[in-house]
């Protein structure tokens, strides 16, 4: 019988020299990991936000009896988003609703144009009733599970159905946080839903009332007469805002205007909400149901802030 030789020094050496390359493999893999930054996503089933904001604020779900203010929304979900994972950073917002034969309305269409924003768009069948936009949540929250594009999901939304989208993300190693708005009497979120997520929050009256307005002739901000008179131009919105953005460094000081620069784009939601209030003031027309012009106030108050660091 042949005996084995023990290995030589060549094949020691040779071994060890596979070891430590291994090593080195290894290190540099945990040094990528580490210092990789987090990720998470926003996903709004946006007939649930309705419907709870509108039933909170409006007392209704008929979105034809108030305006949804839905850039104003996401940016606060945005801002909220980040003071809870102040170490990760936005994939991006999905906002899932429902149009007949998945042609955009004229809202969707400026929701999707919002930076960071993706709109799907489920059908609406002839009770106005969404379908297929779980499936669609469940699609893209398992999908960016599966290929450890995000860490953490915030979901914003309540039907039962939702289960198997945070389970098939969980399965994944993605935690998935539940937020909800505020019901009146009960719940409006399924039990089931509620034991199978990793955290869950829930927003009250005074959050939501910022952005939820009923439909009427006029806009009282603080109890004056109605506001009136011909949408102004986008331009003279954004002078609006450039005007007060200046009056705030004034009033406010320098220090205070500059903690909001890392944001930009965003404000944080107290703030935008001021800043379209003193708009509103100024200009004497409710800015609401215009997108486009609230677009431009913030350009306009972000111009001016940033020609002056």
């Amino acid at each position: 019988m042949s005996e084995t030789k023990p290995p030589g020094p060549q094949d020691l050496a040779s071994i060890v020299a596979g070891i430590e390359r291994t090593n080195e493999l290894l290190q540099r893999v945990l040094a990528e990991v580490a210092t990789t930054p987090s990720t998470h996503a926003i996903f709004v089933d946006a007939g649930y936000v309705y419907a709870a904001a509108g039933r909170l604020v409006a007392g209704t779900e008929d979105r034809r009896a108030f305006e949804l203010d839905a850039e104003g929304l996401i940016e606060a979900f945005i801002d909220k988003a980040r003071t809870i994972f102040p170490d990760s950073r936005l994939l991006r917002v999905y906002w899932f609703d429902g149009a007949r034969r998945r042609i955009h309305t004229p809202e969707q269409q400026g929701i999707a144009e919002l930076p960071d924003v993706k709109v799907r768009l489920g059908n609406l069948n002839a009770n106005n009733q969404q379908k297929g936009v779980d499936s669609l949540i469940r699609s893209d929250l398992e999908s960016l599970a599966r290929h450890r594009a995000i860490g953490d999901a915030v979901l914003i939304g309540g039907d039962e159905d939702l289960v198997s989208a945070v389970e098939a993300a969980q399965g994944y190693g993605a935690r998935v946080h539940l937020w909800g708005i505020e019901a009146l009497d009960g719940r409006n979120q399924a039990e089931p839903l509620l034991w199978e997520v990793d955290s869950q929050r829930t927003f009250d009256l005074d959050f939501c009332k910022p952005y939820v307005t009923r439909r009427a002739t006029g806009f009282e901000p603080n109890g004056d007469a109605p506001l009136c008179g011909p949408a102004p131009t986008r331009d003279e919105v954004r002078f609006v805002g450039a005007q007060i953005a200046a009056q705030w460094l004034s009033s406010r000081g320098r220090d205070t205007l500059a903690d909001l620069l890392p944001g930009h784009p965003y404000l944080p939601g107290s703030v935008d909400q001021e800043l379209l209030i003193d708009a509103e003031g100024l200009l004497r027309l409710s800015l609401r149901a215009h997108a486009d012009l609230r677009r431009a106030l913030r350009d306009g108050f972000w111009e001016h802030l940033q020609a002056q660091y």
